[in-house]
């Protein structure tokens, strides 16, 4: 990299919590927020929001901001509420109301994309009813551009701003092209967002049919039906989930008397050149690999990996035996859990959420539970138990793979806690 680039602030919406000190708290604690709706879907959703609340919580936004984004995202629906909550939450963490780069030398880039489907089923009969009170605001909404457009008027950004995509590896793709366009002097800071993405009833189903997504069974508790790296997984379980990291050039940080999280050590993004669901280890270990190289950090000096970890049985035997292909003789030293298996996998979103949790153990000395592992798939592995446990983090590596072959691993370093 050209220029070292580092986190100085963070933001998350989920059902584990919402901000980060709840958040962290839901980590330790190690419980899972799936439930049932009682139609056989499972979700771990977030509940009880309220954007009026959340604006009362954060007492240091300007004046001028707090009014901002009631008029602009009061009506919203909750995916554009909760990336923006995670953003306003990420500019106060970071200490950015006393203080920022000028608006042109500040970045937005989202993480997702499809995010409209639920809404566009929500809007479905009142414009069969009568296509003449479709909201003409509709016309935005479905965009996954507004995610963009809303964060910069209420925050006055004018630096670049879009949109990226990768499936489920949309986060992490968001963060190192964040990390990109500040290394690179485009920018002296980036919020990178994971928006939320609702899945419509027509998108759960296809996870379904496809044999990815667990649905109940009679008789047992939802909350028990993730389980990523267990010998009972039953595939993925969808969360809903918004989060944003601050990154920022060291230079800019230092000069505004900033306290980093972490830095972005490395980071890498390659394709399986493949178009199906099936992952692959040799991909998945190249990316890996190359964020470690590029980071210039050993494998054998890894203390933590925050794995991609979704519970389905090929998703999660793929991706032991990428990391045994990178840390060989020391597969056994680094920590590894799964944090979708207390958030559920919150899809675009998952690489940002799940950096988020990253940090948090980095800074606060600890590894979250394994949520549901009750037969490891390999008993090689270091796996986190059921409670939370003590660690001196240093290196943490957090890995994001989608459908169609996209491998993602991003690096973060920081001072153990």
């Amino acid at each position: 990299m050209s220029s070292a680039v580092v986190v100085t602030g963070l933001g998350v919406v989920c059902a584990a919590g919402c901000g980060a000190s709840a958040f962290a708290d839901a980590l330790r604690s190690g419980r899972s927020r799936v439930t049932d709706d009682g139609s056989g879907a499972l979700a771990a959703v977030v509940s009880g929001f309220s954007l009026t609340d959340v604006l009362a919580v954060l007492d240091g936004l300007p004046s001028g901001v707090r009014d901002r984004a009631v008029r602009v995202a009061t009506r919203a629906p909750l995916p554009l509420q909760a990336a923006l909550t995670a953003a306003l939450q990420a500019w106060e963490s970071a200490g950015l109301p006393a203080g920022a780069p000028p608006a042109d030398r500040i970045g937005v880039v989202v993480g997702g994309h499809n995010l409209g489907g639920q809404y566009a089923e929500e809007m479905r009969p009142r414009f069969a009813a009568s296509p003449a009170y479709l909201p003409g605001r509709y016309a935005l909404r479905y965009l996954d551009t507004d995610h963009v457009g809303t964060v910069s008027e209420v925050l006055g950004l004018a630096g670049e701003g879009f949109t990226v995509g990768g499936a489920s590896a949309s986060g992490n793709v968001a963060i190192i092209s964040g990390t990109r366009l500040v290394a690179a002097g485009d920018a002296d800071a980036c919020l990178v967002i994971g928006a939320l993405t609702r899945l419509s009833a027509m998108e759960r189903q296809a996870f379904v049919n496809l044999g990815a997504m667990a649905t109940a069974a009679p008789g047992s508790d939802p909350a028990s039906r993730g389980r990523p790296f267990d010998a009972d997984h039953c595939g993925f379980v969808p969360g809903e989930g918004a989060a944003c990291l601050v990154l920022e050039s060291a230079r800019s940080a230092r000069d505004r008397g900033a306290d980093p999280w972490a830095t972005v050590a490395g980071h890498a993004l390659r394709l399986d050149g493949n178009s199906q669901a099936d992952p692959d280890a040799g991909g998945e270990a190249a990316v890996m690999a190359e964020a470690l190289r590029r980071a210039g950090v050993p494998a054998g000096q890894v203390d933590y990996v925050n794995t991609h970890g979704t519970g389905s049985r090929l998703g999660d035997e793929t991706e032991l035996a990428a990391l045994h292909k990178v840390f060989g003789d020391d597969f056994g030293r680094p920590w590894l859990n799964a944090t979708k298996g207390l958030t559920g996998h919150c899809l675009c979103a998952a690489g940002v959420v799940e950096a988020v949790a990253t940090l948090i153990q980095l800074r606060e000395g600890f590894v979250h539970p394994n949520v549901n592992l009750d037969r490891p798939i390999d008993a090689a592995a270091r796996f986190a138990g059921p409670s939370p446990e003590p660690a001196g983090l240093r290196v943490a590596l957090s890995n994001g793979f989608g459908f169609g072959g996209i491998n993602t691993s991003v690096v973060f370093t920081g001072a153990t806690a």
